[in-house]
């Protein structure tokens, strides 16, 4: 059975920064693609950042040079550091792995104020 928790949100004043952690449980982590997605209220999901077992990343237009997506395959835990948080990156952010089928966090809730 594949479990994610993630953690790390939280509030945060404008400029700040977060990371935030997902857990997995399982052992396709090390041959998945790892992701991160966002829903903000009224809005629909959207990707935020995405890696592959390889080490590609991908990252949403929104978020290039402010977050970055890192895994750690020994402790099945993927990460996303995000620095100058705006307040227009609030949202419940949801961790994924992907291999033949997609599983999802539960997701995180983080503010950013002005």
């Amino acid at each position: 059975q594949v479990q994610l928790v993630e953690s790390g949100g939280g509030l945060v004043q404008a400029g700040g920064s977060l990371r935030l952690s997902c857990a997995v449980s399982g052992s396709i982590f090390p041959i998945s693609t790892v992701g991160w997605y966002r829903q903000a209220p009224g809005k629909q999901r959207e990707l935020v950042a995405s890696m592959t077992r390889g080490g590609i990343r991908n990252y949403g237009d929104s978020v290039k040079g402010r977050f970055t997506i890192s895994r750690d395959n020994a402790k099945t835990t993927s990460y996303l550091q995000m620095t100058s948080l705006k307040p227009e990156d609030t949202a419940v952010y949801y961790c994924t792995i992907q291999v033949t089928k997609t599983y999802w966090g539960q997701g995180t809730q983080v503010t950013v104020f002005s």
